[in-house]
Parts: C-alpha cells; sequence; structure tokens
C-alpha cells in the first residue's frame, strides 16, 4: 500500500530507541517510546488523510487519465480508515521485535493474512462492492491486527517488564521521535520514489496498457523478494540495537558484518533463478504472451535491482539503529 514507506520509516524511529533502551536494560522506556510513536504517527495520519482526500484532483491536474484518477481518488479517502490502524501497527510491531518477540508479530501476520483472503474475496465478488469492500477489508485487517497484538502485549508475560500506563513523558519524547523518525521516513520514500515515478510516467507512454502491465509485474515481483531483505535488515536493525544499548559494539559490528554477507548470498542467488526463469515468470501474472515476452526482455535490469535493492534495504535497516 501506499502508505507504507512514510509509516514504516517514521516507525523506524523506534528501533533505534526501543532497541538501544532494551540492550541498555532500561525496559519501562520501550514502552513510553510506543505510546510517543502512536501519536506522532497518528499527527502524521491527519496530515496524509487530508492530501488522499484532493488525490483525484491532483491526478487530473497532472494529466492522469481522468477516469482512472476518480477510482484512485475514491479509493485513498476509502483507505482513511485504515491508515490510523497501520500506523499502529507498525509501531506494536517494533516495540514487539526489539525485545526479539518476532514469532507473536509472525503468528499475528499469517492470522490476518488467513482472514484477509476469503474476507476480500467476499466483499469484492461475492458483494459486487469493488474497490469499496477491497478498502474495507484493508482496514479491517489492520484494526483486527492491531486487536490481536494489544492483546497479546496486555497479556502476555514476556512484555512484562517493558509494559507500562500512559504518562506525560510520552509527550516529552516526541521531539526526539520526529528527529530519529522524519529522517528515516524520508529515506524510505526517496529509496522508492524513482520506481514511482516510472509507474507515473508510464501512463503517459503510448501503448500505456501494455508498459503499465509488464512494470507492475516487475515491481511486484521485485517487492516480493524485498519482505525477505526488510527481515534480513528487521533482524539485523535489532541486533545492532541491542548490542549498541549494552554497550558491546565489537558485537555489533559483527551483526553487521553477518547481515551482509547473508544479504549478498541470497540475493545473487535469488537473482539468478529469476533470470533463468525469465521466459516463465510472467505467465504467474498474465496470459498474454506479449506482457510475457516484455518482461522477459526487461529480466537483466529486475535482476540487477534485486541485488541493489537488497542491500540498499539492508543498509536502510542498519543505518537507523546505530
Amino acid at each position: 500500500m501506499k502508505f507504507d514507506l512514510k509509516q514504516v520509516g517514521m516507525a523506524g524511529a523506534l528501533e533505534s530507541l526501543c532497541g538501544q533502551a532494551y540492550g541498555a536494560g532500561q525496559y519501562q522506556k520501550l514502552g513510553i517510546y510506543t505510546y510517543c510513536s502512536v501519536i506522532s504517527l497518528s499527527l502524521v495520519c491527519f496530515a496524509v488523510s487530508l492530501l488522499w482526500i484532493f488525490e483525484e484532483k491532483f491526478l487530473i491536474l497532472i494529466g492522469q487519465d481522468p477516469s482512472v484518477s476518480k477510482i484512485a481518488g475514491k479509493y485513498s479517502i476509502l483507505l482513511i480508515p485504515a491508515l490510523l490502524a497501520y500506523s499502529i501497527v507498525q509501531s506494536l510491531i517494533r516495540y514487539l521485535n526489539t525485545q526479539g518477540l518476532t514469532l507473536a508479530t509472525l503468528l499475528s501476520s499469517f492470522a490476518i493474512l488467513c482472514l484477509h483472503i476469503p474476507v476480500c474475496w467476499a466483499l469484492v465478488y461475492k458483494f459486487e462492492s469493488g474497490i469499496t469492500g477491497a478498502a474495507l477489508s484493508v482496514g479491517l485487517s489492520h484494526w483486527l491486527n492491531v486487536i490481536m497484538l494489544l492483546t497479546y502485549i496486555k497479556y502476555s508475560s514476556a512484555c512484562e517488564r517493558t509494559r507500562v500506563t500512559f504518562s506525560l513523558e510520552a509527550l516529552q519524547s516526541i521531539r526526539e521521535f520526529f528527529r530519529f523518525g522524519v529522517p528515516a521516513a524520508v529515506m524510505a520514500c526517496l529509496g522508492s520514489l524513482s520506481v514511482e515515478m516510472i509507474i507515473l510516467l508510464s501512463g503517459f507512454l503510448p501503448n500505456s496498457k501494455l508498459e503499465t502491465s509488464v512494470l507492475s509485474i516487475c515491481l511486484i515481483t521485485t517487492s516480493l523478494h524485498y519482505c525477505i531483505s526488510y527481515g534480513v535488515a528487521t533482524a539485523a536493525s535489532t541486533r545492532v540495537s541491542n548490542e549498541l544499548g549494552a554497550g558491546n559494539p565489537q558485537a555489533a559490528q559483527a551483526a553487521v558484518t553477518a547481515s551482509m554477507i547473508l544479504t549478498v548470498v541470497e540475493a545473487i542467488l535469488t537473482s539468478t533463478i529469476f533470470f533463468g526463469c525469465r521466459f516463465v515468470v510472467g505467465y504467474a501474472y498474465s496470459s498474454d504472451k506479449e506482457v510475457v515476452i516484455h518482461v522477459a526482455r526487461l529480466s537483466p535490469l529486475v535482476s540487477l535491482t534485486i541485488i541493489t535493492d537488497s542491500l540498499r534495504a539492508t543498509l536502510s535497516g542498519l543505518i537507523p539503529s546505530l
């Protein structure tokens, strides 16, 4: 989703703040920083929501197809309820990950995925609600994820040391949160700005339907692979911030080295497999032979993107934790 970059980037401040606080044994600060993150991201959500309301007019202003702009604008407005839930989810995930409680977030995400697929299908196809049903299913999934994670945090003994009640100290930490969060958000947005611009410009090409379809397939493929890189980056960020907070710079350096080696090996292996399967990958998305041929032609660039994107993802995860 399009608010991923802003929210994930801003919540990345917790990787540094909570990670080092946990490593230093300042457990209650994790809860305080998490409250601060939820409040800060809620303010950002309000600002983003105002932009989404006028998205249709903006797209038409820059020359996009009016019918497509209308649908995109409507979908953005319908996604606004999911925006706040997503920001809370990202804050809670960082809170748990910095304590090494990744199994909880994994099980929660898996449960939500299993629920989201049939609900989305029912709303879109069974009740024929189209993009309205798709947006509602996204919002429902995120809010259920919030409830599941909050329930785990409240009743799990693993969170007992870091579980605190709300205090004014959370408000006092907002400035510090933005000091870390804004650069992280800008870094995340700039990392994908070129890709977004390519998609936008593809709408002006003569055969825009074909070009947009091919680009979408390539971007979906790299996005799926990015999940692996993001997982490595999250693990590395947690380990590095914990070790730095505990005053173990040598252990942190070892974690950085290990994560980079793992990233390079995995990226080379994945890009090689993708290039070898370049003539069949397109059929996973489309039965149009012309689309498949164009995907195969772009496979060398996609393979290179997989490698560079993996390195960028890992480094982007490591930098905020330092």
